[in-house]
């Protein structure tokens, strides 16, 4: 039996439900002014995992660098929930 698929899928799980909360939390604190610096994770990250020879590992690596890359867009769209009031605001953030 080959495990790396389910290995693979439930490690991508986890990965973006440890994103989720990353997202709301810089949008809170910080803000979406931090983007490039999920661009530049995520960019790096993809480029890495193309020099690794571990499948299971490359796809792990490759699946963080996607979901940092997605975290992008997260984080505009995390700032239009806080403005519908789907999620609180930070009154002390510097915008």
């Amino acid at each position: 039996m080959n495990f790396q698929g389910l290995i693979i899928g439930v490690i991508a799980f986890i990965i973006i439900g440890v994103f989720h909360p990353i997202v709301i939390k810089t949008e809170y604190y910080i803000g979406k002014k931090v983007w490039p610096i999920f661009l530049v994770i995520g960019l790096l990250l993809i480029a890495l995992s193309i020099y690794i020879n571990n499948t299971t590992i490359s796809a792990i690596i490759s699946i963080t660098g996607f979901s940092s890359l997605w975290s992008i867009l997260e984080l505009f769209e995390q700032e239009e929930r806080v403005k519908k009031g789907w999620f609180p605001h930070n009154p002390n953030k510097k915008s």
